[in-house]
């Protein structure tokens, strides 16, 4: 009978299993190059701690973080719902006033407890109406401004003979409302012959520089002519 370990298939596949023997040795090499040793202490053990040190600092750091962010988070949510639920709550809270149940029909129609939305705006318009009136009665008090101008005349004569005292004497006779005189004086023109310089001023809406040249030269034995020599918005 043949011997059963000459058909065993471990001896035909010797080779492979020499091959994983060599890794074994190779892998337990480095390992012992590590840990230095047999009895697997580190071979650096303050580099090992410094690392293990460093990554629980980070961690927890980490930790703090995300603690602050959930606590601000969480602060950030407490103010938004007061922000929002702070205007609609007190209103939600308070009781709606219900107008009482009438006792019959004839009830309702005489009186009304609360008014009604009518009443409210008439007393609102009578109010304003009030209001209104007050104004334009203390508007119409306030003087309206009058619009004026200031004016220098030159009123000229025939000749040097000319009476000049008389002249000014005839342009001052000229009154009307709104027509005020001021000053005058005599300012030479040549040859002997002097004009008369007035001043006036004038209500716009009254009196015209028409109306000043007419009544002026109508004073035809003294005055020539008349002539403005200024005018100014007062």
């Amino acid at each position: 009978m043949a011997n059963p370990m000459m058909q065993d298939s471990v001896w035909t596949k010797q080779q492979k299993y020499e091959e994983a023997e060599a890794l074994y040795q190779q892998h337990k090499g480095n390992c012992i190059q590590i840990f230095g040793g047999s009895g697997g202490a580190p071979a650096d053990n303050s580099q090992v701690m410094n690392r293990v040190s460093s990554l629980e600092k980070e961690n927890k750091d980490l930790k703090k973080v995300v603690e602050d962010m959930k606590s601000l988070v969480q602060k950030l949510e407490n103010r938004v719902t007061k922000l929002e639920g702070g205007s609609s709550a007190p209103a939600a809270q308070a009781p709606v006033p219900k107008k009482p149940a009438p006792a019959d029909d004839d009830d309702d129609d005489d009186i009304d407890l609360f008014g009604s939305d009518d009443e409210v705006d008439e007393e609102a318009e009578k109010i304003r109406q009030e209001r209104l009136a007050a104004y334009e009665a203390k508007k119409s008090k306030k003087p309206a401004l009058i619009a004026k101008s200031s004016l220098l005349l030159d009123v000229k004569p025939w000749d040097d003979e000319t009476d000049m005292k008389k002249m000014e004497q005839e342009v001052r006779k000229i009154t009307a409302d709104g027509l005020l005189w001021g000053q005058a004086k005599l300012v030479p023109i040549g040859y002997g012959i002097k004009k008369l310089q007035i001043n006036c001023v004038i209500e716009d809406d009254k009196i015209s520089t028409d109306f000043l040249e007419e009544e002026i030269t109508a004073i035809e034995d003294l005055v020539q002519s008349m002539d403005i020599a200024a005018f100014n918005k007062i």
